[in-house]
């Protein structure tokens, strides 16, 4: 008898089964089994349906929630929508409709989706950051921010959009436009709620070492931090009473100084117009005019011609003691070091580009590679690495790092400047002049200055209004309505006015992995005990565009929690990974505009869940962007409907079918194949290997106990189908309750071989591998290996050959 597979005909009545009985629920302080905290990134339900990349990222995380579950684990595998923010309100402006409604329908359309891929979320802990009781609690924090002194309001020049009208974090600029709408963003000088997110800088750079993400992960983190020590060194202006204090992250190279360099908006400046010559001072005007309409992005932009104005003024380098042209250039920032750099062009491709333009001399002062000293005459000879010392007097046959604690000692000893440490972190920009939003619980009194609500008159709810068009006067729409603004002081009794501004969407998901472990509390944003029992979050998986800001401003909300002692762990998450985007055929992004935007709903009943998910799996590795295929998801289809036949034949054919060694040593190899595969997130391999058993193994005969194993083995990637396939066997519901099977690894040991591994010719060591590995794992444990990856170090591998079972040959 031939089974045909027919999803629509199960999938739905297993969906409906899972989530009536809960069998998903976390129990909170299982002490018999060992917790697992499984975090995806939440939605933002901007649009009427969810994107490819969410179908991918959820069917991949729940395929490892599953199978932890069937190992035993505790797993903790939450859902919520991050639902405040720019997209909703923006779109409830067009259609004229409340952004309350139009979530509320947002929210009801992905649940439904989740759902119906069958997705083994705990649904009892569903959060949603613009619900009341929610936001209760993001204010309530936010309060405890203000307490400790790390939430202030000042008046300050940040990034307008004049499209959205409102102002946005440095981070939230990407080549001098707003992320949101791409609209060119301009300067203005507003009133602003601001976090002091640089009192933990250095917490939020070391604390890296603490915890266990992907490395490209931490690298972001560092880089938006910017942790750098620098040498700050007075240099006299010649003919003024001024000194400017000049900033060097290699003060090595001083010697080799031709030149220095001021920000046209740097504090000096202004200082030093009086004593700039007056046949240089209406350019030197005009450059600073020019300058102050850039964006600072634009003015540090790779590749942009260097411009820059000379003074007429020089200054004295305190170490070398020679005379140095002052210039105003916009490649400098104000905000950077200390706006003030000196150029030495031969050891700085940015200096180079400048001498070159202004005919500045070009001094090498550091050996290269083998000793050299040659001149520097192109930029492809400027040499930026550590070396040698010379032509540096008292600095003369160091090594780059000895003369820079000379250099040190030195500023000390003649008392003309120190080393100190800076970041190119900036406190955050808190506040939005925009309606969707947490409402900030601050009243601003005449009398007592800013008071904050108490607890009991939280949540502070947005009031229901007509219209909440943002205005161009760089006040929040809710600034017009009086009723709501005008309030008494709770410290005095006087006439007072509430805060206007609005908190960003970053707030509500700065802490949401909190609210998960205890999310119907009314009295506390989350009980310590249980915080204590699930935390830190084992794995937080999430896309790129969220691992440099949304993580910072986390870790940092988390970090003062933990000062406060309202957490009990230093670190949020311990590991935290990346997923590659889903692109449209052809490799261009899917959007609505190029008609390209691929329906869950769709493939769902074209295909079923089970098919879809798989497919989502098979696509690529995890990390990778992966392209949509309409003709390989039709393959995987017919795959699945195979499987679906072949199990269920097996269990009704081969009845009475004595125990094969082969095909038990082949499940077990199975099983452990795919439990690797899946836990280390090579999800395209383990659908790879059930096919690769399929056709391997289609003809064998299987006991009733190996078409079981079977159909365990099969439940975290096809759950509906290993569902109603168990079912139809006469089994007991349900089998993502069965144990996973332990395999042991002695099982494997025949497939064991020692291969050597040869770098460009050359023999560099030797590594153990399973002959049924493919080049993808082979190459993934090259590259890991302690003894071999230092050899390839951070060189380009040009090319990767594995001959399996033989030999690895890398060449870079």
């Amino acid at each position: 008898m031939k089974y045909i597979y027919k999803p629509e005909e199960f999938e739905k009545k297993w969906q409906d089964k899972w989530f009536e009985d809960l069998s998903y629920q976390a129990k909170d302080f299982d002490t018999k089994r060992e917790k697992y905290y499984l975090l995806v990134e939440f939605p933002y339900p901007s649009g009427d349906s969810m994107h490819m990349g969410h179908v991918r990222n959820y069917s991949m995380m729940d395929c490892v929630a599953r199978l932890r579950r069937m190992k035993g684990q505790n797993v903790l595998y939450p859902i919520g929508y991050d639902s405040f923010g720019l997209p909703t309100e923006n779109y409830a402006i067009k259609v004229k409709r409340p952004p309350q409604d139009i979530t509320k329908e947002n929210i009801s359309v992905f649940r439904r989706q989740l759902k119906s891929l069958g997705l083994s979320f705990d649904w009892d802990r569903e959060i949603d950051t613009s619900d009341p009781s929610y936001y209760k609690w993001t204010q309530w924090l936010f309060l405890k921010l203000f307490e400790k002194g790390l939430a202030y309001k000042t008046k300050m020049p940040i990034n307008w959009c004049p499209k959205c009208k409102v102002g946005c974090a440095n981070e939230e600029v990407v080549d001098g436009k707003h992320e949101r709408c791409g609209a060119e963003v301009e300067k203005r000088d507003i009133n602003q709620w601001v976090l002091k997110i640089t009192e933990y800088a250095d917490r939020l750079d070391s604390d890296l070492d603490k915890v266990e993400y992907e490395e490209s992960v931490k690298v972001r983190q560092r880089n938006w931090i910017g942790r750098k020590e620098w040498y700050d060194i007075n240099y006299p202006v010649e003919g003024t009473n001024e000194s400017l204090t000049i900033s060097t992250t290699r003060p090595d190279t001083q010697f080799g100084a031709s030149f220095v360099v001021i920000a046209p908006d740097g504090e000096i400046v202004s200082k030093l117009m009086k004593y700039i010559p007056k046949k240089y001072q209406e350019e030197v005007a005009k450059y600073i005019d020019t300058s102050s309409k850039k964006s600072d992005l634009e003015r540090i932009s790779e590749g942009r011609e260097k411009t820059g104005v000379f003074t007429g003024l020089y200054c004295l380098n305190s170490i070398s003691k020679e005379r140095l042209p002052i210039y105003l250039a916009d490649f400098v920032l104000s905000n950077v070091g200390t706006g003030v750099v000196v150029g030495v062009p031969a050891h700085d491709r940015r200096d180079f580009e400048f001498a070159q333009k202004f005919n500045l001399p070009v001094k090498r002062v550091i050996e290269g590679e083998n000793g050299d000293r040659s001149d520097i005459k192109n930029e492809d000879q400027v040499y930026e690495g550590y070396g040698i010392v010379f032509n540096s007097d008292f600095l003369n046959g160091m090594h780059s790092e000895e003369a820079m604690l000379r250099i040190e000692q030195y500023l000390n000893e003649k008392s003309i400047g120190k080393k100190t440490v800076r970041y190119h972190l900036r406190d955050w920009i808190f506040s939005r002049q925009h309606y969707w939003g947490e409402p900030i619980p601050i009243i601003h009194c005449p009398k007592c200055g800013m008071v904050p609500l108490s607890e009991k008159d939280l949540p502070l709810e947005l009031p229901k209004v007509e219209h909440y068009e943002p205005t161009d006067t760089g006040e929040s729409p809710l600034a017009s309505i009086s009723d709501w603004v005008n309030v008494k002081c709770p410290k005095c009794g006087g006439d007072a006015k509430r805060e206007t501004d609005t908190m960003p969407n970053w707030a509500g998901s700065s802490w949401y992995y909190l609210r998960y472990t205890d999310p119907k509390n009314d009295e506390k944003f989350a009980d310590f005990e249980k915080m204590k029992y699930w935390l830190p979050v084992d794995h937080y998986e999430g896309g790129a565009e969220h691992v440099t800001l949304h993580l910072l401003y986390s870790r940092f909300w988390h970090k003062v929690f933990y000062d406060l002692g309202l957490v009990p762990t230093e670190e949020p998450y311990m590991h935290r990974t990346i997923h590659g985007m889903v692109l449209g055929e052809g490799g261009v992004k899917m959007s609505k505009s190029l008609g390209n935007v691929i329906s869950p709903d769709r493939l769902i009943k074209e295909y079923g869940a089970d098919v879809t998910r798989a497919y989502m799996m098979f696509m690529g590795p995890y990390e990778a962007d992966v392209v949509w295929n309409e003709k390989t998801i039709n393959g995987i289809k017919r795959f699945t409907a195979k499987y679906y036949d072949f199990l269920l034949s097996k269990w009704e054919i081969d009845e009475t079918s004595s125990q094969s060694e082969k095909v038990q040593r082949a499940i077990e190899k199975l099983a452990k194949r795919i439990e690797k595969n899946i836990l280390t997130f090579r999800f395209n391999t383990a659908v790879s290997a059930l096919m690769e058993f399929y056709n391997e193994f289609r003809e064998d005969q299987f006991t009733h106990d190996d078409i079981e194993r079977l159909i365990v083995i099969l439940a975290p990637i096809f759950p509906h189908m290993s569902e109603e396939i168990w079912s139809k066997t006469g089994h007991v519901y349900s089998v993502h309750m069965q144990k996973w099977p332990e395999i042991d690894d002695a099982v494997l040991c025949e497939e064991l071989v020692e291969i050597p591994v040869q770098i460009n010719g050359k023999i560099r060591g030797k590594i153990q591998v399973n002959i049924n590995e493919t080049e993808e794992e082979v190459k993934e444990k090259v590259l890991t290996s302690d003894r071999i990856s230092p050899v390839v170090g951070g060189r380009e591998i040009k090319k990767f050959l594995y001959v399996k079972g033989k030999i690895v040959s890398i060449v870079v």
